[in-house]
């Protein structure tokens, strides 16, 4: 091999470890994201939500529909962060709270709250509350059948799902439940933490 060739070689294998470079340069963020989010695990790290294995709770195939009968699902909101409420269409005091509490978190997120879209899942044909409505203006309001609900949702021994806030990530697997009653300050904590830590969504 006369010296030519091996410089042509040689200029080969630093071009691709460049483009290698630049690649994993521009890939990084989002890797890195991946596995704070996902896999790194911290022994100083704190949650107040409950983490849920996100790989465990696909979005499922729930039958929901919007309020006036047409079929909808949760993936219509993929790419962005969920909070998510259950309870009937009756929504008394606990329901009513959480639903203003779902507003007021993602208006604390500042700039980062196009981030997140709230969904309040109703569970029975009970019309809903126009005022209450009007109040939490920006919710998407879907009814599911309670049973495929309840099967999805993991919940706290003895507790139900209209306990919690939920919290489904940008690729729809749910992946947090905040406790029933749930400080506000540390809920906000937590999903500033998330979107900070993410690239995605």
């Amino acid at each position: 091999m006369d010296q030519n060739q091996t410089s042509n070689i040689n200029k080969k294998r630093t071009g691709r470890w460049k483009l290698f470079a630049v690649l994993l340069v521009c890939a990084s963020p989002l890797l890195l994201s991946y596995l704070a989010y996902y896999v790194i695990k911290p022994t100083g790290r704190t949650n107040y939500g409950d983490l849920i294995d996100p790989r465990q709770y696909p979005i499922p195939q729930l039958g929901a529909t919007t309020l006036d009968g047409k079929p909808a699902s949760l993936e219509q909101f993929k790419g962005k962060w969920i909070m998510l409420n259950v309870d009937n269409g009756d929504c008394q005091q606990a329901c009513k709270d959480q639903l203003v509490q779902m507003r007021q978190l993602r208006l604390m997120q500042g700039k980062e709250r196009e981030r997140i879209e709230r969904v309040w899942l109703i569970t029975d044909a009970t019309p809903l509350d126009t005022m209450l409505m009007r109040v939490v203006e920006g919710t998407h309001f879907l009814r599911a059948p309670a049973g495929e609900v309840a099967k999805w949702l993991p919940v706290e021994q003895g507790g139900n799902a209209a306990d919690h806030i939920y919290l489904i990530d940008p690729l729809g697997n749910l992946m947090m439940r905040f406790p029933k009653d749930a400080d506000p300050a540390k809920v906000k904590k937590d999903i500033g933490k998330l979107l900070k830590a993410s690239a995605i969504g």
